[in-house]
């Protein structure tokens, strides 16, 4: 039975172009993430609402700016340690695993890429990660439990075990430089894909947002998935403002 018989017009639409594609690479920004807990950053409610975003020049001069950032990490880390991947993640982890995805590229720093399946080396993220810590200065990796025992005992950010340097969840905040292997492996992907998908992405965050029209540039059919319209939209082949979930699940049928 034709799977697209029962499908909305534009998920089918989209069932169509991934399957008729040589080379998918997938762009997904915090949507992807807000069905399974996870509260996004711009829309209102969201967390820059409530607290504006510390800079990085400011995370590095002031130790009362640091213990400012580890509290509402440790806030929110309830939200993010309890969070699954949703149908979203399991589309697209879906997509890699029948070798239609070759690449997704996020913006998101909850590790819910790594919880589908997606393995790491089909992974690029663009702003770090923040299951995790490391030290700016000699890169080592600290656990955020264990910072967790000494901010709470102590009200301090503990420096790195090993050489006294600072301490951050290592991801990548404002002011702060992109990584620059990230950034170009990401472009390199955009390139030579034939469907560059966007999925819950606002595009309003450069040097990120600029990386679809590379893919378009160079003859990638471009889809964006967002319930909100983007400014990106006038380039895209397909623009889809439904439910995320519901609209990639049924990717989970192809079978390459």
């Amino acid at each position: 039975m034709d799977m697209m018989r029962d499908l909305d017009p534009s998920a089918a639409q989209l069932l169509h172009m991934v399957r008729a594609a040589r080379r998918v690479v997938a762009f997904t920004g915090a949507g992807i993430s807000t069905e399974c807990g996870i509260p996004d950053f711009r829309s209102p409610g969201g967390l820059w609402s409530q607290n504006r975003p510390i800079a990085f020049s400011a995370y590095l001069a002031s130790p009362q700016m640091r213990a400012e950032a580890w509290r509402r990490k440790f806030a929110m880390e309830p939200a993010f340690r309890n969070a699954r991947p949703g149908r979203g993640h399991r589309a697209i982890a879906h997509l890699v695993a029948i070798g239609k995805v070759a690449c997704v590229i996020t913006q998101n720093i909850d590790n819910l890429h790594q919880m589908s399946g997606v393995p790491t080396d089909r992974l690029v993220e663009l702003h770090g990660n923040g299951s995790y810590a490391h030290c700016l200065a000699c890169g080592l990796r600290h656990e955020i439990d264990e910072i967790r025992l000494i901010f709470e005992a102590t009200g301090a950010v503990p420096d790195c075990r090993a050489c006294g340097g600072i301490v951050k969840t290592a991801t990548i905040s404002f002011g702060q430089p992109m990584p620059e292997a990230a950034m170009l492996r990401a472009r390199a992907e955009a390139e030579v894909c034939d469907l560059f998908l966007v999925i819950g992405s606002s595009l309003v965050v450069y040097p990120a947002a600029a990386i679809p029209l590379i893919a378009r540039r160079h003859g990638a059919r471009l889809v964006i998935l967002n319930r909100e319209p983007t400014d990106l939209d006038a380039h895209a082949d397909l623009v889809v403002n439904a439910d995320i979930g519901d609209t990639l699940e049924p990717l989970t049928r192809l079978d390459g």
